[in-house]
């Protein structure tokens, strides 16, 4: 699938909402825009055995900026519905997402598949976008 605006999903947005306090107001229409796909870096470093069986396609995932991240001044952690973080987005794209996260763009992401690679997991996920 393309980059380009896709039918926004409740399941995201409320998610997104419980972040903020449920102070964001929806337009009926709104869509998402999707802007890249990627897997989570760093996931090799947590402890994720009891968070991996808890983890499934189409998920929503919780963005935050890491603005004192000492490795990375770019860095963008990736947090699951519990607010457990995950790992980060990798820094060979986390460029565009901190940028817009610095503009106040609202950004999320959505799992797409995970899988154990011997005591690596890798989890890919879609980013996206919502323009208040």
């Amino acid at each position: 699938m393309g980059g380009g605006l896709v039918p926004s999903d409740k399941k995201s947005w409320q998610l997104i909402q419980g972040y903020f306090g449920g102070d964001i107001r929806i337009a009926p229409f709104i869509q998402e825009i999707f802007l890249l796909e990627c897997h989570i870096a760093g996931t090799g470093y947590r402890d994720l055995d009891r968070v991996e069986p808890e983890l499934a396609p189409g998920d929503p995932l919780l963005f935050k900026r890491e603005l004192d991240n000492i490795h990375d001044h770019l860095a963008v952690a990736i947090y699951d519905q519990k607010e457990r973080k995950l790992g980060y987005l990798p820094r060979a794209k986390n460029e565009v997402p901190a940028r817009l996260m610095d503009a106040g763009k609202l950004l999320f992401g959505k799992i797409e598949t995970s899988e154990r690679i011997d005591q690596w997991l890798k989890i890919t996920v879609r980013v996206y976008m919502k323009d208040l």
